[in-house]
C-alpha cells in the first residue's frame, strides 16, 4: 500500500477554521494537539457555560456556535500561536488575546458580535485543553479521536456529481493520498500505522450540512449532504481514528494497514 499522509490540520475553535501545520506530535488515547480546545457557547448564561466548559458529560452539541447554525462565520480565521488566540477577517487580524485572561476574552465575544449581530446570546468563550470539544464526545463509541479523509474518495465523490468539491469541507485532521477511493471504509475495527504510531479505527465519519459551505464562505449553494446520499446511500465521508501509541507524523508519512 502506497499511502501516504497529504496535509496535517487542526481546529483551534469547535467548528470553526482549520489551520494547516507540517508535523504534529501525538500521544496515546488523546486527540490532535491544540484540536478543539476553544468554544464559543451559545444561548446559555455565564453559569451553565462554565459548566459545559469543565465537564464534556453535559455539552450539548446546540449548546455551541457552529457553522451548522452560524454559516456566517466560516468566512473567520482563528488562529492559536503561542497562547494567542487570533481572530482574522480576509487576512487582517481583527483580535488578538490570551485565553487565560477573562476581559480579553470578553473583548473577543465584543468584536465577533460587532462583526456578527445576528449571532444568537448570550455568547462566551470556552476553554479546556484536557477536555477538548470534539462532536465525538457527544458519542459512546469515540472520544479524543482524530479524522482522516482520503483524498480519492473526494475526487470520487466530485466525479460523480460533476461540480468541483475543496477537500477542505470536510474538515479532516489528517488527508491522505495513494489509496482507492473509499479503500478506507474497509478499515473500521482494524489497525492502521503512521509513521510506526498504531490507530484503532473506530467508525465511518456522518456529515451534517456544514459540507454544504464553500470553504471561507457563507456560499451553501451546493447541497453535498444530499449528493452524498444520492450517490452512495450514506452521508458518511472519512473515519475516526484513536491513538495507541505516543509518536511524531509529518507530511509524507507513511500510512500501513496493519495485517
Amino acid at each position: 500500500m502506497n499511502c501516504t499522509i497529504k496535509s496535517i490540520n487542526y481546529c483551534p475553535v469547535k467548528s470553526l477554521s482549520f489551520e494547516s501545520i507540517e508535523t504534529c506530535n501525538i500521544k496515546k488515547n488523546l486527540g490532535m494537539p491544540n484540536d478543539r480546545i476553544f468554544a464559543f457557547s451559545r444561548g446559555i448564561n455565564i453559569e451553565d457555560a462554565k459548566s459545559i466548559e469543565k465537564n464534556p458529560n453535559e455539552r450539548k452539541l446546540n449548546n455551541f456556535l457552529t457553522l451548522k447554525n452560524s454559516p456566517a462565520l466560516n468566512k473567520y480565521n482563528f488562529s492559536y500561536i503561542k497562547n494567542k488566540l487570533t481572530l482574522i477577517l480576509e487576512g487582517k487580524e481583527i483580535i488578538s488575546i490570551s485565553p487565560d485572561n477573562t476581559e480579553e476574552r470578553s473583548l473577543l465575544i465584543e468584536k465577533l458580535v460587532e462583526l456578527e449581530s445576528s449571532l444568537i446570546k448570550p455568547i462566551s468563550l470556552l476553554y479546556n485543553e484536557d477536555f477538548p470539544f470534539y462532536d465525538t464526545s457527544h458519542s459512546n463509541n469515540v472520544f479524543n479521536s482524530m479524522s482522516l479523509i482520503n483524498l480519492s474518495s473526494v475526487k470520487d465523490f466530485e466525479e460523480k456529481i460533476v461540480e468541483k468539491i475543496e477537500p477542505q469541507r470536510f474538515r479532516g485532521n489528517f488527508y491522505v493520498e495513494g489509496i482507492d477511493a473509499w479503500e478506507e471504509r474497509k478499515w473500521i475495527n482494524k489497525i492502521i500505522k503512521i509513521n510506526n504510531i498504531s490507530f484503532k479505527v473506530e467508525k465511518n465519519i456522518p456529515r451534517c450540512v456544514a459540507i454544504n459551505l464553500k470553504p471561507k464562505t457563507d456560499d451553501n449553494s451546493l447541497n453535498l449532504l444530499q449528493s452524498l446520499k444520492k450517490s452512495y446511500n450514506h452521508f458518511d465521508m472519512g473515519i475516526y481514528l484513536t491513538a495507541l501509541d505516543n509518536g511524531r507524523i509529518e507530511i509524507g508519512s507513511k500510512v500501513d494497514l496493519k495485517q
